[in-house]
């Protein structure tokens, strides 16, 4: 019986980029556990399993439209360095942020000035802008 929406299953992945570094995989874990059409995944990632039957793989590549969205360039900030505190940031870190609207957000340190007095924080998701490429099988249709 093929995978369709409602159905909760388990899937083993492999997750690359465009010149085929893996950025995530299951392997040496347990299986991804998620319910089909509640948007726990990526639209693509949901796609690609929609249909298979357990035991079925499949290879998917998915556009960022599909996957984590554009990557906006407004979404990257300069800010001052003094910010941080004592503790300096270091490039790669990723920092959490207060909002306006007291929401958090999470930003990536993509860059700190030459004069050590600002910081460019990105709060692009790390994989927006990205085609990803997925290796999926179906382990289990988890019994309703």
């Amino acid at each position: 019986m093929p995978a369709r929406s409602g159905d909760t299953v388990t899937v083993h992945y492999r997750g690359m980029l465009e010149d085929g570094t893996v950025f995530d995989a299951s392997e040496g874990r347990a299986p991804l556990l998620f319910t089909l059409g509640e948007g726990d995944v990526i639209p693509g990632f949901e796609a690609a399993v929609l249909g298979l039957e357990v035991g079925e793989k499949a290879v998917a590549t998915i556009p960022p439209e599909e996957a984590y969205g554009p990557r906006y360039e407004e979404a990257v900030q300069e800010v001052p360095i003094d910010l941080f505190g004592e503790a300096a940031p270091e490039i790669g870190d990723v920092v959490s942020v207060i909002a306006d609207d007291g929401s958090q957000l999470a930003a990536t340190v993509s860059a700190i000035s030459d004069d050590l007095m600002t910081v460019t924080l990105d709060f692009n998701h790390p994989l927006a802008g990205r085609t990803l490429t997925f290796e999926i099988e179906l382990v289990e249709i988890v019994e309703r």
